[in-house]
């Protein structure tokens, strides 16, 4: 992994967090959506790599997985951190 991809990854972590510590319920939702939409067009992507071959680069597929496992990080980071007890799901 390149240095691009740390940083990538790393400014997505930053941005989730950011937007966790604002308001948990927006964040955990992001978190929850942002992952499965891009984990989705990553696996869409991939498989249509294998059926027919295109001038993608693998950078493309690298940078998505990057991408799909921000926030996956973020949800489990903050998950483990507030212990699975979020101010939202108690109102």
């Amino acid at each position: 992994m390149t240095t691009y991809y740390k940083e990538a990854f790393l400014i997505q972590v930053i941005f989730y967090s950011l937007i966790w510590l604002m308001s948990e319920y927006t964040g955990f939702l992001l978190c929850t959506i942002m992952s499965v939409i891009i984990g989705a067009l990553l696996l869409f992507a991939y498989i249509i790599e294998l059926v027919q071959k295109s001038q993608v680069p693998k950078s493309y597929f690298r940078f998505m997985l990057m991408a799909s496992l921000a926030p996956l990080v973020v949800l489990l980071l903050f998950s483990v951190l507030y212990g699975g007890q979020f101010d939202w799901i108690r109102s």
